[in-house]
């Protein structure tokens, strides 16, 4: 038997990409223990893991945070004695526990990022438009460096049961009509669809009388949007700030179709096996983000020479119109639902 430690803290798009490959990992080496280390608000993804997978979580802002926080995340986990170090992060904070751990004699092998590539791809002039590899399978190159093949397995993290369904007033009489969830927020402007226009996809639904539309985000500012937009259409059911992410994720797990940005609940959608509608402005499919298992047909964006202009999302729009999203038609996005 063998232990080996997983490391993936950030964010929580990235960490719900490593549940697929975990799950998979899990189920062709039982005779294996593996430890994933990621943040403590996490743990809901991985509760439905192989038994021969266990969930470590850490703080980073309070108890682990800084040098000297690093140095006693790495004396813990130098006590757990691990085999094997899996870097699914590469980032600063796993570069030194990385070189910790090296240095004690324990093979380490980090994720191989692919920069290069992904400036091809992002630059201003001569991008190179080609799929890079999936963010998945640069995590499964990882465990395969170590010495582990394996095929993809997984399809839900629920895999053949259906969870209850979340204690809120609006579903007490169980699923009667077709289920859309709507995340309408992402965490950089470049990749939010213009609420204004989100909005008219949202009217179009709320008059659909066979139709229940779910309202999925968090924070303040996103609530109160959220709430804005239900005041004026009652059709629709905001569940922002009312689940736990155990909830929203039984919840997800009932829809028709989740629509979405290029966001974490694009990755949670896709963790339960719900078909997800993306829109997608300053980032790109073929940067390797896409949703486990989710069809490029339903990936929606422009044409437009300066995009992607980022990976993540997070520069600002060097021409400063966000042509990317405000040019996808929102007459596309009610189509796309309506097939």
């Amino acid at each position: 038997m063998s232990r080996i430690l997983i490391i993936r803290l950030s964010a929580l798009g990235d960490v719900a990409m490593t549940v697929p490959v975990v799950h998979s990992f899990a189920k062709q080496y039982p005779q294996h223990q593996i430890s994933v280390l990621s943040r403590t608000s996490f743990a809901p993804i991985f509760r439905y893991m192989p038994a021969n997978v266990r969930f470590i979580g850490v703080d980073l802002k309070k108890q682990y945070k800084g040098l000297k926080g690093l140095n006693r995340l790495y004396k813990t986990l130098k006590a757990e004695q691990f085999d094997m170090i899996a870097d699914f992060h590469s980032v600063l904070r796993t570069y030194y526990l990385d070189f910790r751990f090296r240095w004690s004699g324990i093979r380490t092998v980090r994720m191989h990022k692919g920069y290069r590539e992904k400036e091809k791809l992002t630059r201003k002039k001569n991008k190179i438009y080609i799929p890079l590899k999936s963010t998945f399978t640069r995590y499964k190159e990882v465990l395969e460096t170590l010495g582990y093949s394996f095929e993809y397995s997984f399809s839900s993290i629920f895999e053949d049961n259906q969870p209850p369904l979340p204690p809120i007033p609006e579903i007490a009489e169980g699923k009667t009509k077709r289920w859309i969830g709507v995340a309408p927020f992402a965490r950089h402007k470049g990749k939010i669809y213009p609420l204004e226009l989100q909005e008219k996809v949202l009217a179009h639904l709320a008059r659909q009388d066979d139709t229940k539309v779910f309202l999925f985000g968090g924070g303040a500012e996103e609530k109160k949007t959220v709430e804005q937009w239900v005041r004026k259409y009652p059709a629709l059911v905001s569940v922002v700030g009312k689940l736990t992410m155990d909830e929203e994720l039984a919840l997800m797990s009932y829809l028709d179709v989740m629509i979405s940005m290029d966001s974490g609940n694009m990755h949670l959608a896709s963790l339960v096996g719900t078909r997800v509608i993306s829109l997608w402005g300053a980032t790109h499919p073929y940067a390797g983000f896409m949703g486990w298992k989710q069809s490029m047909d339903d990936a929606l964006q422009i044409d437009l020479y300066c995009r992607p202009c980022s990976v993540s999302g997070k520069k600002a729009c060097y021409r400063g119109d966000y042509a990317c999203m405000y040019g996808l038609p929102y007459e596309k996005v009610i189509a796309k639902i309506e097939e």
